[in-house]
């Protein structure tokens, strides 16, 4: 990552940049599918830098995990708040923006579930509950706002509908996952809503 003569370094943005391109060749191939120096290759770093910046190659998957959950738990919540003030249409959104992630290309999984699959040590395994927090903190929410009898049952119940189409998309047939997770998820919502106390 060679630096124009007269710049400065910004150990932050050298930092940032590094996650960024680390990102996709780690979900892709997996985090250890690929070696350091394979990956500082690819990077464009040296392992001196990559050091540097994260002490070891665990200590960047951390960072790429950290910046992953952040990303995609931004991108579904904005799903769910530009479908406007209806609880339903915002579940439905959660779903239809997962349903276009499993027809990429290049999609893997969650990459939380499988980067615990793969390093079971506690660091990533704390990274991996605190995005299913974040996922079940917005499912709760419109589970509240349905006026759910039960919301944080019900946020459990479509926690498990997001992961469970989303293994089933990545390890079984992606055709229909969503589809049927989508159906799922706007039946138990309709059924907890009816149960529930008044608006």
């Amino acid at each position: 990552m060679p630096v124009a003569k007269g710049s400065t370094i910004d150990p932050a943005c050298t930092r940032a940049t590094i996650v960024e391109a680390a990102m996709p060749l780690l979900y892709e191939r997996g985090l250890d599918g690929v070696g350091v120096a394979e990956l500082c290759a690819r990077v464009g770093v040296s392992k001196e830098t990559l050091y540097r910046h994260f002490g070891t190659k665990d200590g960047l998957i951390e960072a790429v995990l950290h910046k992953r959950s952040e990303q995609v738990t931004r991108w579904l919540a904005g799903a769910a708040a530009a479908a406007g003030d209806d609880p339903r249409d915002q579940l439905a959104a959660v779903f239809d923006a997962l349903r276009q992630w499993y027809d990429e290309p290049v999609f893997r999984g969650c990459a939380m579930l499988n980067a615990a699959a793969q390093h079971h040590v506690e660091a990533v395994r704390a990274i991996t509950a605190r995005h299913l927090d974040r996922y079940l903190e917005l499912l709760t929410g419109i589970a509240e706002r349905a006026g759910a009898a039960d919301p944080h049952l019900l946020g459990r119940q479509l926690l498990i509908l997001v992961e469970g189409a989303t293994v089933v998309a990545a390890h079984h047939n992606v055709v229909g996952a969503g589809d049927h997770a989508r159906q799922a998820a706007l039946t138990l919502l309709s059924a907890a809503s009816r149960t529930g106390p008044p608006a």
